[in-house]
């Protein structure tokens, strides 16, 4: 049986590098022929999404409470006993990785009087609500209930944490806010996880992490889904060289973009590799990773090498308070721990520079754009040809906002998802 189940995930793994080869080979035609992959038209979208207040409530309610979320890269909660509590869209969770290994996410929200019982990160075998002393397990089940005598009979299986689905895939633990929700977490991803596995996080070392505030949360991601203002915003620090164009590559609503060209840069090094000298079976796997992957609603995953050492920042969006507020939580992980200075100092010195890049460039920006639109003085903003990521990004806000449960379903079974 193990050998089959092998089998069966090396079948997959060989499929999933076909597809990122027959991308690359793609993005190296377009590249020689100094081209890209263009839309139909270009795209208007209504400047009140950015900033009316009951369809950013909407937003909450439909997409970061409905769909499945990355709570957590794997590392982040390496060992049995791990633990982080975070806000979503104004629910308290409380992820942890559970003795036998797996991750679990529950509502942080004690059973007895729904104060939470945890705070930060940290490695715990059981939390104890401050308030009343409710004890509960790691993996959610009540233990212990204070002056039990005095407070009288409890079923405790009736009190555990309650639990949200919860999925592990790829190096990443994601969860559905959604305790009764029926949509399978699988399906939702497309099929891109399989992708998404070739980067190996799921051994890789969580190096640094900081959280930084943003403008509103699409116009936040709305960046991540464009290259075409990189040589102009970022022209003091990428360069005002550096590449405009990206190729977008679709699972549902999650979308892969990268530049078309030829060339990569060889890992730990400035050198330019050019792919059409190499055999394609040769390939090193981070030029079939180029680009920047997003998986839908909130999160972006960028490769690096701070240092000479392989890395790439996982970006979590979330929505803030109001309609002009999000924050970002930076992952820097590394595909090995730094075991020397020159390493260790080159990979820090890389997440200050995207410190850089994404608060003071970006986000900035970002804000500065949202104040302007809240004038009300514009009533739309454009999406071009060129910026399909966009357009497709605010296509699936708009279909899944309008989507009631029963619907959600339909929309990520693999037969339908392969027939769109």
């Amino acid at each position: 049986m193990a050998l089959a189940r092998d089998a069966d995930r090396q079948e997959e793994s060989n499929m999933s590098r076909q597809k990122l080869i027959e991308m690359t080979r793609s993005l190296v035609k377009h590249g020689e022929a100094d081209t890209m992959e263009l839309v139909d038209d270009v795209m208007a979208v209504p400047a009140s999404d950015y900033t009316d207040e009951d369809r950013f409530e909407q937003e909450k309610e439909r997409i970061f409470k409905r769909l499945p979320l990355m709570v957590a890269p794997s590392c982040e909660l390496a060992e049995p006993g791990s633990y982080k509590a975070m806000e979503i869209a104004g629910i308290p969770v409380l992820v942890t990785r559970q003795k036998d290994g797996t991750a679990q996410a529950f509502l942080n929200s004690c059973t007895h009087r729904g104060n939470p019982v945890a705070q930060g990160s940290g490695k715990a075998s059981r939390f104890t609500c401050g308030y009343h002393g409710w004890t509960f397990k790691n993996n959610g089940d009540l233990l212990a209930v204070a002056s039990p005598k005095d407070f009288g009979a409890v079923d405790k299986a009736a009190f555990c944490l309650k639990k949200f689905p919860t999925l592990e895939r790829a190096g990443l633990i994601w969860a559905t806010l959604d305790p009764e929700s029926t949509l399978d977490i699988a399906s939702y991803l497309c099929g891109y996880d399989e992708l998404l596995e070739h980067f190996g996080f799921k051994t890789w070392h969580l190096f640094e992490q900081r959280t930084i505030p943003g403008p509103n949360w699409k116009t936040a991601y709305d960046g991540y889904l464009d290259f075409y203002h990189l040589p102009v915003l970022h022209k003091d620090t990428f360069g005002a060289d550096f590449f405009n164009r990206a190729n977008y590559f679709a699972w549902g609503p999650h979308q892969r973009l990268s530049s078309p060209s030829k060339f990569v840069q060889k890992t730990g090094s400035d050198e330019q590799v050019d792919l059409t000298q190499m055999d394609e079976k040769d390939w090193p796997i981070d030029a079939l990773l180029q680009g920047v992957w997003t998986i839908f609603p909130h999160i972006s995953i960028a490769s690096f090498y701070g240092g000479g050492g392989r890395g790439a920042m996982i970006s979590q969006l979330f929505p803030g308070r109001n309609v002009g507020e999000s924050f970002t939580t930076q992952f820097y992980v590394m595909e090995h721990e730094p075991t020397d200075d020159e390493v260790r100092q080159g990979a820090h010195d890389q997440f200050a520079f995207l410190e850089t890049v994404v608060a003071e460039e970006d986000y900035k920006t970002g804000k500065r754009q949202h104040e302007a639109l809240q004038s009300g003085m514009l009533d739309k903003v454009w999406f071009g040809r060129n910026e399909g990521g966009g357009q497709a990004f605010h296509q699936w806000v708009d279909k899944l906002i309008k989507a009631d449960d029963a619907q959600l379903d339909a929309i990520f079974t693999p037969q339908l998802e392969a027939a769109e």
